[in-house]
């Protein structure tokens, strides 16, 4: 499978964004997709995941702010973001699991798509 992220772009402080993420095959029966992002010069970090039934597992950083979906019918992850933070600046990818479960372990991703920037300024 390959993942191929758009959405990112500038937007001011507090200001909203969806990112997607077009998966190649279907994603219905995908092990847990989740969303990632990674700061200049900062270490890469999980925000949110989902697998196939729906379960969720989100980033305290996040949570209350960022929203996970997928829609299975047109194989698109997507992650809402609202009320958007300077600090939340960094390129923001998405992954396939090699779990079944959600959680937001990197070691756990084997897929990567290449990323889209998101600057909040």
């Amino acid at each position: 499978v390959q993942l191929v992220e758009s959405g990112g772009g500038l937007v001011p402080p507090g200001g909203s964004l969806r990112l997607s993420c077009a998966a190649s095959t279907s994603t219905t029966n995908t092990n847990c997709m989740g969303w990632f992002r990674q700061g200049q010069g900062k270490e890469r970090e999980g925000l949110a995941a989902i697998d196939r039934g729906g379960r969720i597992t989100y980033a305290a950083s996040v949570k209350g702010r960022f929203t996970i979906s997928k829609d299975n019918a047109n194989n698109t992850l997507y992650l809402q973001m609202n009320s958007l933070k300077p600090e939340d600046t960094a390129m923001y990818y998405c992954a396939v699991s090699i779990w079944r479960a959600p959680d937001i372990e990197e070691r756990h991703y084997n897929i990567w798509g290449q990323g889209t920037q998101v600057t909040i300024s």
